[in-house]
């Protein structure tokens, strides 16, 4: 789960890790009220949306920058009004876009330099790890491509957490010295203390900055949590903003399947995210473009199995659906019987294609021939592939 940059830094705030004085609003009416808790002087204006890359997006009327320097507040207030209700379209939200429907008021830090700070889990050591580098501010892919040596990881040992000598490694690999690396020291323990507590998946400061007086600052923030964690953190759940998500990754959630929407036109349905995985490069090899990533579980019931067809069925682009199931938990006629229904039930009139193997598997293949409706088997996954990319051509 994603919260936006304001959260972020409230959040901070609650752990000890300095953060520019900010506020927010969500109406043009508003802009006075939020501006008003900031100094005159300075201020930066943000559009807050779940996407990187944001101050050089540019939105669909052509105006560019969703992240924005104003000299005064008043320069400050007629720049947010050019971004509230407008659409940015960046690297990462694909042409689409998303709405800009909150904006974010901080005041303008000066700057004397910047650093990248984040922490996440290391997969080869399924350990946290903390990557820091002297270049921030940027892409920190194009840091590790062009300069890899500076940028600087160390890994956490969560038996034992976060050790003195460890932060004292990265102040000296990133230079500070005297007061900021006081306040660095404090900044990196308190920012390593949220992402243990509140279950984060990753904690992203770019940039990290420090400013002429000696202040270490967390400028900007990006956190994502780790879904599965939730139910130990309602505060967090409160954060969700459903208006940046798909409406049908959403839906999926409510039965407690796992969805992603993506730009093909071949539905998938399958058990397991490995299988899911397959399903959709064998797709993609004999030439099909996938729809979606559907995991309905390795024990999916039959309304679970309805839900999903209505939720496939909610994609304009799909042409077409397989679904491919192996029953290991699952009961391949469990799966069957909920197909038979679903398509009934929503009265598919597109291509179907299901392949099933494993546990009860005939029984299952019995309910789909008795059932009347047309769709076809495949035997295997390949077979199953080229049968649905063909119907959809």
């Amino acid at each position: 789960m994603n919260i936006h940059e304001y959260q972020a830094k409230a959040l901070f705030e609650k752990f000890g890790i300095a953060v520019p004085k900010g506020t927010t609003a969500t109406t043009p009416e508003a802009f006075i009220t939020a501006l008003a808790d900031l100094p005159e002087g300075p201020t930066m204006v943000k559009s807050q949306i779940h996407a990187g890359g944001r101050g050089k997006g540019t939105f669909t009327d052509g105006f560019k920058g969703g992240v924005k320097f104003c000299k005064t507040k008043h320069d400050a207030r007629e720049m947010a009004a050019k971004m509230l209700g407008n659409t940015l379209v960046t690297a990462q939200t694909g042409p689409a876009g998303r709405k800009v429907q909150t904006i974010y008021f901080t005041v303008a830090s000066e700057i004397k330099k910047e650093y990248y700070l984040a922490i996440l889990l290391d997969r080869n050591s399924s350990k946290p790890v903390i990557v820091a580098s002297t270049e921030g501010g940027m892409d920190i892919e194009k840091v590790a491509h062009d300069t890899p040596e500076k940028l600087f990881k160390i890994i956490v040992d969560p038996a034992y957490g976060l050790a003195d000598f460890q932060v004292r490694e990265l102040i000296f690999k990133l230079g500070f010295t005297g007061a900021e690396a006081k306040h660095a020291a404090k900044l990196i323990r308190n920012l390593y203390t949220c992402y243990w507590e509140t279950d984060a998946a990753m904690l992203e400061v770019n940039p990290l900055i420090t400013t002429p007086t000696g202040e270490v600052l967390a400028l900007d923030a990006k956190v994502s949590f780790d879904d599965n964690a939730l139910f130990r953190h309602p505060e967090i759940v409160s954060l969700r903003d459903l208006n940046e998500e798909d409406s049908k990754e959403i839906e999926a959630s409510k039965h407690s399947l796992s969805y992603i929407a993506l730009d093909g036109n071949i539905a998938c349905l399958v058990n397991g995210a490995g299988l899911a995985m397959s399903t959709m490069d064998i797709i993609q090899h004999f030439g099909g473009t996938p729809a979606n990533f559907l995991d309905v579980g390795g024990g999916a019931t039959k309304a679970q199995v309805i839900a999903a067809f209505k939720i496939i069925l909610g994609d304009p682009n799909v042409k077409g659906i397989l679904v491919n199931i192996f029953g290991g938990i699952m009961d391949c006629n469990v799966i069957a019987t909920g197909i038979v229904e679903a398509v009934k039930e929503v009265g598919l009139k597109l291509p179907l294609v299901v392949r099933l193997e494993g546990n009860n598997v005939l029984a299952g293949k019995a309910t789909l021939d008795a059932s009347g409706l047309a769709l076809v088997s495949g035997s295997t996954m390949a077979d199953a592939a080229q049968k649905i990319v063909k119907l959809v051509a």
